[in-house]
C-alpha cells in the first residue's frame, strides 16, 4: 500500500479492512512524508506499532 491510500483509509467514514503480516489492524495515524503508519494490532488499544505503509495490505 502507498501512503496516500493509507491516508484515504484512515480518513474514510467506511470500515476498510487492513492487514499487517496477516493480522487485522486499525490505522491510527499516517505520516505521508515518511511513508509510515501507526496501527493498532487486534483489539487492544495499547498494542500499537509504527510500520512502513508498504507492509500494509488492504483486505
Amino acid at each position: 500500500m502507498d501512503a496516500s491510500r493509507a491516508k484515504q483509509i484512515y480518513d474514510s467514514s467506511q470500515i476498510i479492512g487492513v492487514q499487517l503480516d496477516g493480522k487485522s489492524v486499525w490505522i491510527e495515524h499516517v505520516d505521508i512524508a515518511n511513508s509510515m503508519a501507526t496501527v493498532q494490532v487486534g483489539s487492544n488499544p495499547l498494542n500499537t506499532e509504527t510500520v512502513s505503509v508498504e507492509r500494509l495490505r488492504e483486505e
